[in-house]
């Protein structure tokens, strides 16, 4: 059985490449969207979760292009191709959706959450006051928790709060990751229906966001935007975690191709460019 603490990575595409073969319980396949190269892993079963370390569910890794900024050539491909992969893995309803911002917006590799829900278009009170005229979008509402050492409280405890109150029918989480591969660093994007443990790919493991915890399907997106030093040599700094030198940029980056690609995969019949006049 592989035991994934030892490689701190969240991402079941970089723990499926390292382990190679045949792996009973867990399916993978390669294809292109838009251009772009989706790596796709399947966990079904207990045996595929004792095997890979990961709950069983889907995980589709999105390679993004070189420039992914909403001024590139290629975001426009991104955002489809990751909207596509969103909308694979949503429930069949989700007319209401609590989408949940983790991270700490003061530290920069782990504010892709909260600049992912500055491109979010946020609609649950618009439905309240006027369905019909917002009838093309689903409910959504937006949680920003923060982190334990800032707020006292547990994400999980005040995202399962909040699915009390408004009581949706998706979960969508937003969250920093961490890599173990350099060329994948902030250059792929990780999508999946089984949830996520804040924090787990640095040694950090917070409680768990999933079905079994909230009570209602989760989908968590997120980005690598840290590596272990020691997976890049570096043996005396293992434990230590490094981030690209424009991290700023490349964060900004990939909280806008999530934010617009949530948002197509979530309101009906809206494109780039309403998006664009939508959000601002």
């Amino acid at each position: 059985m592989y035991n994934n603490r030892t490689v701190r990575t969240d991402m079941a595409a970089e723990l499926r490449r390292r382990i190679g073969g045949e792996l009973p319980g867990v399916g993978c396949q390669e294809e292109e969207l838009d251009g772009l190269k989706v790596f796709a892993v399947d966990i079904f079963g207990r045996e595929g979760e004792l095997r890979l370390g990961k709950p069983q569910g889907q995980y589709y890794t999105l390679s993004l292009p070189r420039f992914f900024d909403r001024g590139s050539e290629r975001f426009s491909d991104a955002v489809r191709a990751l909207a596509e992969l969103i909308t694979r893995c949503l429930p069949g309803k989700h007319d209401e959706v609590l989408t949940a911002a983790l991270g700490n917006p003061d530290i920069t590799p782990d504010a892709l959450g909260s600049l992912a829900a500055g491109s979010l278009l946020v609609t649950r009170h618009l439905k309240e006051k006027d369905p019909k005229q917002f009838d093309r979008f689903c409910s959504l509402a937006l949680c920003r928790p923060g982190v334990l050492g800032t707020s006292g409280v547990e994400s999980a405890e005040q995202i399962k709060s909040l699915c009390g109150l408004l009581r949706p029918d998706l979960v969508v989480v937003i969250d920093a990751l961490a890599g173990a591969e350099a060329e994948s660093l902030c250059r792929s994007v990780q999508v999946s229906n089984a949830g996520i443990s804040p924090g787990s790919g640095v040694g950090n493991d917070r409680r768990e966001l999933s079905r079994e915890t909230l009570g209602v399907p989760v989908v968590s997106i997120g980005i690598p935007t840290v590596i272990d030093a020691g997976f890049l040599g570096e043996g005396a700094f293992g434990g230590m975690f490094v981030t690209p030198r424009e991290i700023d940029s490349l964060v900004r980056a990939g909280g806008r191709l999530i934010g617009y690609a949530l948002n197509l995969a979530l309101h009906r019949g809206l494109d780039i460019t309403d998006v664009d006049a939508l959000v601002g």
